[in-house]
């Protein structure tokens, strides 16, 4: 049943719609016909997403954003310390995913975790203000992307943690923990994942650095389900970031 249910979810994004007037329609076009199988399917390769959260760490009573959080999947990696928080928010603009979400929060009885269908550029939470904010793999999926990482500057309280995990190529003179690239990894994975909309940007990591506070980088490879090169992997990186103290 798993590799008939990851064969659907193949052709989907191989032939599936990723039409519409804004990024919010695309979105719902592209995951609306797969999204009761975006978790099993997607858990096979998004490699990072456990360590982020163990690397970010928790305040008792804190509130945590994250931003494209569609199924809620990563409400699970929180673990016991799920009881710690005050509030989790899973943001996110696709209204088929966050109905999966809302489903997981009903079945585990998850009484302060709430979907928000927002938009990650312009979202404030009801708080003002947060401690954790956290894009798993969909940074490279927002097409205003600084834009969005401006924003979750603005929600974070001073020494509030940011949180990364997403596809990625360096730049062609990378400076900082980034290795050197070759071409062909440079240039085919942006061309592979924009057929998707998924945009692997080389400036993700610089911003983040130049933003925020550098507490944690990993740059690694992994496989990517399904490709028809068993033994070509795609980069990606791990950011845990601090906004500065106000003086």
């Amino acid at each position: 049943m798993g590799c008939f249910s990851d064969l659907k979810t193949v052709c989907r994004l191989a032939f599936g719609s990723k039409r519409g007037g804004d990024h919010e329609e695309r979105l719902e076009s592209f995951y609306s016909a797969q999204a009761d199988d975006y978790d099993s399917f997607r858990d096979k390769f998004l490699s990072g997403r456990e360590e982020l959260w163990r690397e970010m760490g928790v305040v008792d009573d804190g509130v945590w954003v994250d931003m494209g959080g569609g199924t809620g999947r990563n409400v699970f990696n929180f673990g016991e310390n799920l009881k710690r928080l005050k509030k989790v928010y899973v943001v996110d603009l696709a209204e088929s995913l966050l109905k999966n979400a809302r489903k997981k929060i009903d079945a585990n009885g998850w009484t302060n975790v709430e979907t928000v269908k927002a938009d990650a550029t312009t979202w404030t939470p009801p708080e003002g203000k947060v401690d954790f904010v956290t894009f798993s793999y969909s940074l490279s999926m927002i097409p205003d992307w600084f834009a969005a990482l401006d924003r979750a500057f603005e929600i974070l309280k001073p020494g509030g943690k940011i949180g990364v995990v997403d596809f990625y190529v360096a730049r062609k003179y990378p400076n900082g923990d980034c290795p050197k690239q070759t071409w062909g990894t440079r240039t085919f994975w942006p061309v592979w994942f924009g057929c998707d909309n998924v945009y692997p940007n080389c400036d993700h990591p610089p911003y983040l650095s130049r933003r925020f506070e550098q507490l944690a980088f990993r740059e690694w490879k992994d496989r990517v389900a399904y490709f028809p090169v068993p033994f070509v992997k795609t980069p990606r990186y791990l950011f845990v970031g601090r906004k500065p103290s106000e003086n």
